[in-house]
């Protein structure tokens, strides 16, 4: 490369930099905007500290349904009673439920926070056209 080719192209560069801060201060953010945009990222914080506790208390479900199971197992093996095995039963069918309800609730969360992540964005490429 020769020097007129690389003085050109910082040359340009430079032009491309120093026109950017005017292009930005063209598109200013209205304090209405600036409030709605940061209520949809407090709500989408919202809904991952939600996720976040649903897929906890999954685990904790899981763990509780495998845990029965293994005293059921223990149970069956050892000779218990059959109000003893009975009991475990039930208590692995109310542990299946809660995990049932635990994946609803956390595929009601994902779809809430897919939400509000679109709506931040139609909120964003609305604040930056006006």
């Amino acid at each position: 490369m020769n020097t007129k080719s690389i003085l050109t192209a910082g040359l340009f560069v430079a032009a491309t930099l120093a026109g950017s801060p005017l292009s930005a201060a063209e598109t200013r953010i209205v304090p209405a905007e600036k409030a709605e945009l940061r209520q949809d990222r407090k709500e989408i914080r919202g809904d991952r500290h939600e996720i976040r506790g649903d897929r906890h208390e999954k685990r904790k479900d899981r763990r509780e349904v495998r845990a029965d199971r293994r005293e059921l197992r223990r149970d069956v093996k050892h000779g218990a009673s059959n109000q003893e095995i009975t009991q475990d039963r039930n208590e692995i069918s109310q542990g299946k439920a809660e995990l049932k309800g635990d994946r609803k609730e956390l595929k009601q969360d994902r779809g809430a926070r897919r939400q509000d992540r679109k709506e931040l964005r139609s909120d964003r490429r609305d604040a930056v056209k006006n």
